[in-house]
Formats: C-alpha cells, structure tokens, sequence
C-alpha cells in the first residue's frame, strides 16, 4: 500500500473519530431576563436569530440556575455542583477578592479537554482573576475577556462613575464613557491586554474570537464557552450600532447580542458543522430591575436577580442540535445549569471523576424528548449563599429569614408556599393552609443542605 494511500486511510479515520464526538457552544449571557427574547414572549425586543434556534431546536421553560448572582452561578454551570459544594456561594467575586474556583474542580472544559477537544472561553469569567484561577487553570485552552462584571475597576474597585438608572442614562449617552469613567480591564490568557477595556466593540470581538476559534477547530471536536458581558449594566453598543435614546439601551444590547449569535449560528451552516454541534443559549441569572430601562423583564415571572423568587433563578434557554434535539418543541421539565456537565459527559459518553461528587443530573433524553421528567427537587440558595428554599414537583418553599438592625439577621421569618404549575408568578402563598406540606419540604431542605455543608469543597484562596 503506498504512503499517501496510508495517509489517505488515517486522516479519513481521524475525520470520523472526531465526527463521533460533538462539539459544545455555551452562550451565556449576564442579567437577562426571562423575558427578553422573542421566543420567550418579548414584543419589544428583537432576537430572529435566538428565535430561530428555538424554532429548530427546543425551549425549556423551566431551566434555573443555581445562584441569582454572577459568580456562583458561573462556577455551578462549570463544575455541576451548587456554589456552596464548592465554596463559590457567598455572593459575587470583586477585584480585591482573594479567592477563586479551586483548580482541582472538575469543570466541563476538563471533562472535553481530557477528550481531546479543543476548549476556548471568550468573555466575563468571574470566578478568580488571579493567575492560578484564570480559565487556563480550568481546562481552557485560551482565554480572552474580562475577569469579572464590566462595572468593576481594575485594581481595587475604585472610582467608578454614578450608578443606578440616571448615571447609566449618563454613560449611555457618552460612549467614551467606557474609556473616560472606567478602569476595566480585558485579559488574554493571564495578561492585562487592554486598560479600560473598550466595552462598545466587546460583544463584537468576543464573537470575532469565537468563530476564528470554531473555523480553526472544524476538523476537531471543540468546546466553546462564550460568557457575554451584557447585558450587565453599563451597557454598551457598537457606535454603528448605538440608538442614542437611554430607554433603547437595554433592547439596542439584546438586539446587538442576538445578532452576534447569528454570526456563530451561520457560520455553522458554512462548515456543515450543523449536524454534530449542541448549541446552548441561556443567561447567568435573572434581570436587574433596579436599573429599569437599563435592566431587562422578567416577564410572568417575579422579581429579578438578587432573589430566590422564580424572576432570580429560573432563565430563558434554548438548546439547538439539529437531527438530534427535535425542532420547535418545548420542554417544561425541571432541570439546571448544574445538569449540563453530567449531561454532556453523556452526550459523550464518557465517565465522569467518581470521587467528585456533583449535584447535577443526566438530562439528555430531555434534549431528545425520550423523557418528560428527570429532575424532581431544587434547591434556592440566597445570593449570599444560605439555603433559603426548596422546589420539589411543583411546590415551591421559600423560608426568607428578616433583617433587623444594622441588617442583622432577624428571629423573625417569611414562610412562603407556592403552587408554581398553577401561579408561575408566586402570588398565592398556601403555606398557612399546608403546615404538613411546609413541615415535609422544610426537612428535606435542611437534610440536603446538610449533606453539601458536610461535603464541601475548598475554594482556591490566595496565601
């Protein structure tokens, strides 16, 4: 047999060993709520291209994360575990913060790199800007993007401009504003590249990297994990892009996102990549309402970020794998972040480390319609990270403890009960007329609570 005929027979054995595997894209943007796709029921905003995935792929209606803030949240999607498995719960990470994900934590781009898959993530990674925390210490490849949320300055958080809704309006109508009022800062790998980070073009350039990355891996299985910066206030557009009119800023960015999602999504299609690529498009946690026009809706549901009300943690989704996940389907099982890394190690089917244990759940015959139900319990913890409620079917228990003087904890408690099947908008409160259903689900939060308190893993903390 000759040399090229050899060769002929190796790389076409490669091509299909590479074919068995599938690629993953993760698009996870920061404070968008439930409401701010077309798909999910926004008239106001703009997004054909999300839509269309939708449409050829699945909605799921019931999908929560695991934190109402950023950083835990991130590091329950990465590693399968609630924040508070891992040491990531007690709120959000901050320049001066001198911890971060612990390295030895199995996340999903470990799992798909120990595969051979090329891993890249491309945007806000808030889970320790320090050296030893940093995406490449976490099974990425390479890295490009800002360490933490987009209002945070570079290097003790100082100096940053006015906030709430009128100073957002301020910098909205001052685009140099990201380069004038901010010290932010964008990463490459581990180095400060940009000093502020010029945020108009990032949504831009982080789809710049992201499909350089997908056209340099096509003949490769790949992992990419795209964590938009916005719509996480301050928002900022392109200035071919910019409606000057601060109460468009917040549609002008989604709109700007979704067209940057379409980049990838055609792209796709030119490189037949289609057919063995799972796409995930889905948010970090509810919209800041706080922020009004700079802050999105969290449509039927209540309130926003920062709470463990459905409006916090349950988030817009939408899974695309065309000839795999079926079109235009919808799937209103429960189910999480913290189940896509066991998910994907199925989808892959590959073992994951028995000696880490993980709170996540295989959902892949939801993404396939060949189960209706996988998941039947869910644990709320607060934004600062104390357990808080607990979802079991469709009953919802949230035992909010008071604040009383100084914002100390109050003996005081809200007890709350809802039927989420029949009030998605937690309105009716049944506790009082179920005191044994209250009693039932109470223990069990506190029995599943105590078991990661017990097991808990140690967070990477600078010595």
């Amino acid at each position: 047999m000759s040399k090229i005929l050899v060769l002929v027979f190796l790389v076409t054995g490669l091509i299909a060993r590479a074919a068995e595997k599938p690629n993953f894209i993760i698009i996870f943007t920061d404070d968008q709520g439930y409401g701010d796709l077309g798909c999910f029921g926004s008239t106001k905003i703009k997004t054909p291209h999300i839509d269309r995935l939708a449409k050829e792929g699945r909605k799921f209606t019931s999908f929560m994360v695991a934190s109402s803030v950023c950083s835990p949240s991130r590091a329950a999607l990465l590693t399968g575990c609630y924040p508070k498995r891992v040491s990531m719960h007690q709120h959000v990470l901050f320049p001066t913060s001198q911890k971060g994900l612990n390295p030895t934590e199995n996340t999903i781009a470990d799992h798909l790199k120990a595969q051979g898959y090329a891993t890249a993530c491309f945007g806000k990674w808030h889970l320790g800007h320090h050296p030893e925390t940093l995406p490449r210490q976490h099974g990425f490849d390479s890295y490009f993007g800002i360490p933490y949320s987009n209002d945070m300055n570079h290097p003790d958080n100082k100096g940053r401009p006015k906030g709430g809704p009128d100073g957002m309006d301020l910098l909205w109508a001052d685009p140099e504003s990201t380069l004038t009022k901010w010290k932010t800062p964008l990463i490459e790998n581990e180095k400060i590249v940009e000093l502020p980070v010029d945020q108009r073009t990032i949504t831009r350039r982080y789809t710049d990297r992201s499909t350089a990355f997908i056209k340099a891996n096509q003949d490769k299985p790949f992992f990419l994990y795209l964590p938009h910066s916005m719509p996480h206030i301050p928002l900022y557009v392109p200035d071919d892009l910019r409606d000057p009119d601060p109460k468009n800023a917040y549609t002008n960015v989604i709109e700007h996102i979704d067209a940057e999602v379409g980049r990838i999504a055609n792209l796709l299609h030119e490189l037949k990549l289609t057919q063995n690529t799972y796409l995930i498009f889905t948010t970090d946690n509810g919209p800041w309402l706080g922020f009004e026009h700079h802050g999105g809706s969290a449509g039927p549901l209540r309130d926003g970020k920062s709470t463990t009300f459905e409006g916090g943690q349950r988030v817009p989704c939408v899974m695309w794998a065309p000839g795999r996940i079926p079109a235009d389907t919808t799937c209103d099982a429960l189910c999480s972040t913290i189940d896509l890394l066991p998910t994907i190690a199925a989808l892959t089917k590959t073992p994951l480390p028995a000696a880490q244990q993980i709170d996540g759940l295989d959902i892949s015959k939801l993404l396939t319609g060949e189960e209706e139900k996988t998941r039947n319990e869910f644990l709320y913890y607060n934004a600062h990270g104390l357990i808080e409620g607990i979802r079991q079917g469709d009953h919802k228990l949230l035992i909010k403890k008071g604040r009383g003087r100084k914002n100390k904890p109050s003996p005081k408690q809200q007890i709350l009960l809802f039927d989420l099947k029949n009030d998605l908008g937690e309105k009716h409160n049944l506790a009082e007329k179920n005191p044994a259903l209250v009693a039932k689900l109470g223990m069990r939060m506190k029995e599943l609570d105590a078991e990661i308190t017990k097991n808990q893993r140690k967070a990477w903390v600078k010595e």
